[in-house]
């Protein structure tokens, strides 16, 4: 079944306000936790992420983002900190997509030379490849919330990297579904030979787009992400 979802990017105005940033954080964790969530749901969930980080970085222009107690500095390098491993995870993220795109095509090409052998050994590598970016996303998710702060501007940008990882892992558990989940997959079992999993190749190419839209959104993300850092800084030092 397709997926459709309207994206609604945060207004373009001189600066975005936190009701509007924090309307779209609500809006997004919903989406992410929807049961009828698919990749089509999380590749615009990435795009909107970037809008958030945006109207974010706006507000730490204003009077109101001014960090002045030792207490708010204190959170502030915090949630810095942090900002690097959500760079990190990110740019991580980024390349499991170029990786998992490679495999679709090989699987591709396997399919139509009737390579069994090959196929079996590529759905395998895509399994165990998105098993291995969930178990380190589940490393990011053990780590400590940062202390409560009266500041509104890191309060949001905690609730956006929350919201970032939650997106991603859920990016990634539907991923491993198109494999190990047939009747919920993209690639359904079409058949079976010699014990070896035969998929549809049109739906193979579906995938790889999808993987390739994933790919482009955490690239813009990971942009953004940088761009919001650098603000976060320049915050700090003042």
């Amino acid at each position: 079944m397709a997926c459709h979802l309207r994206s609604i990017s945060l207004p373009s105005r001189p600066h975005s306000s936190e009701a509007e940033v924090q309307q779209e954080l609500y809006i997004l964790e919903a989406i992410i936790s929807s049961p009828s969530s698919c990749i089509v749901t999380m590749c615009d969930g990435l795009r909107r992420l970037g809008d958030i980080y945006m109207g974010a970085e706006e507000m730490t222009r204003l009077p109101s983002s001014q960090v002045c107690s030792s207490q708010q500095r204190k959170i502030l390098d915090g949630e810095i900190e942090s900002s690097l491993e959500l760079l990190d995870l990110c740019s991580t993220t980024q390349e499991i997509f170029v990786e998992l795109k490679a495999i679709i095509q090989e699987l591709q090409v396997a399919l139509r030379k009737g390579d069994d052998a090959t196929l079996q050994a590529k759905i395998k590598s895509y399994s165990c490849l998105v098993k291995k970016a969930r178990q380190h996303l589940k490393k990011v998710c053990r780590k400590a919330t940062p202390d409560k702060t009266d500041c509104t501007m890191i309060r949001l940008l905690t609730k956006a990297r929350e919201i970032t990882i939650s997106l991603l892992e859920s990016t990634l558990q539907l991923l491993s579904k198109q494999i190990e989940v047939p009747k919920q997959s993209l690639v359904s079992k079409a058949f079976y030979k010699r014990k070896a999993v035969v998929c549809e190749e049109d739906q193979l190419q579906a995938l790889e787009c999808s993987i390739g839209d994933l790919e482009s959104g955490a690239g813009h993300l990971f942009r953004i992400l940088v761009q919001s850092r650098v603000s976060l800084l320049n915050i700090l030092s003042s």
